[in-house]
C-alpha cells in the first residue's frame, strides 16, 4: 500500500496499524466536508515518524493543536497540509525536512511566521493566510527557491526588506493586512506582475500611502496603478 485516506465522522486519532504501513508514501486525513461534523481529530502520535517513506501528508482536521518532534523523521516529505486547525507553533524539528516544498498552514492561530520554516532551502510554495502574524523574520530570506508566498489576512503592519531578496517570488499576496507601505526595494521582486495581475500580486485590503514601486527591469516597466477612496 502507498496511498492511504482515513476519513469518518467521529475520527479521534490514528489508528495504530497506520504506523506499521512502512512504505506508504501518502497519507490523507483531512475530513470531507460533507461528514466532517464531528471530526476531532487534536493530536498526531509520535509514532508517526516511522513512516519514513512519507512524500505527501495532508491534515486539515480544523482541531489539531500541536504537531509531534517526530515529523522531523519524514526526510521523504515533500507536500505537507496543515490548514485549518489550531495550531499555535511548529516544532524546531520541522527544519529537517529539506525535501519539503509545498506547505500550507492557513487559518491556524500562528502570530508570526516560524523559525524552523525559513531552514527549507527546496521550499517554493508557503500559503500562511488566515493566522494571527504581525511580523516577517529576517532569516525568511534563506527561502531563496519560494516562488509563491501567500499571507493574506493577517497583521502585518509592515514588510520586512528581506522578503525583497526573494527573487523566485512569481506570486505574492499580502491582502487584508495593515501594510501602510512597501520596502523601497520591492522593484527588485521582477518576477511579479505588478498592478496587471491579480494572481500575481495582491494588496487590497491594506491601508497602503503609496502605491508599489516599479519593478527594476527596464523602462519598458509597466506602472502600478491604484485608486484611492479614502
Amino acid at each position: 500500500m502507498q496511498k492511504l485516506k482515513i476519513s469518518g465522522r467521529e475520527l479521534l486519532s490514528v489508528p495504530i496499524q497506520v504506523f506499521g504501513l512502512d512504505q506508504l508514501q501518502v497519507l490523507e486525513m483531512s475530513p470531507e466536508q460533507e461528514s466532517c461534523l464531528r471530526y476531532r481529530m487534536e493530536l498526531l502520535p509520535q509514532e508517526m515518524g516511522h513512516l519514513r517513506n512519507l512524500t505527501c501528508l495532508y491534515v486539515d482536521s480544523k482541531n489539531l493543536k500541536k504537531i509531534p518532534a517526530e515529523i522531523g523523521t519524514l526526510s521523504c516529505l515533500e507536500r505537507l497540509t496543515l490548514s485549518n486547525n489550531r495550531l499555535s507553533s511548529l516544532p524546531t524539528e520541522m527544519g529537517a525536512l529539506q525535501r519539503l516544498h509545498s506547505l500550507h498552514l492557513a487559518n491556524n492561530s500562528l502570530t508570526e511566521l516560524p523559525a524552523p520554516l525559513c531552514q527549507l532551502r527546496s521550499l517554493t510554495f508557503l500559503d500562511m493566510s488566515d493566522n494571527k502574524i504581525d511580523t516577517i523574520p529576517s532569516s525568511t530570506r534563506h527561502l531563496e527557491k519560494l516562488e509563491t508566498l501567500l499571507l493574506l489576512f493577517n497583521s502585518l503592519e509592515s514588510l520586512s526588506e528581506d522578503v525583497c531578496l526573494l527573487r523566485n517570488l512569481h506570486t505574492l499576496w499580502l491582502g487584508n493586512n495593515h501594510l501602510r507601505s512597501l520596502p523601497a526595494t520591492s522593484g527588485e521582486l521582477v518576477n511579479l506582475d505588478w498592478g496587471y495581475n491579480y494572481c500575481s500580486c495582491s494588496f487590497e485590503g491594506n491601508p497602503l500611502e503609496s502605491p508599489p514601486p516599479e519593478p527594476r527591469i527596464s523602462s519598458f516597466s509597466p506602472v502600478f496603478c491604484m485608486k484611492h477612496t479614502g
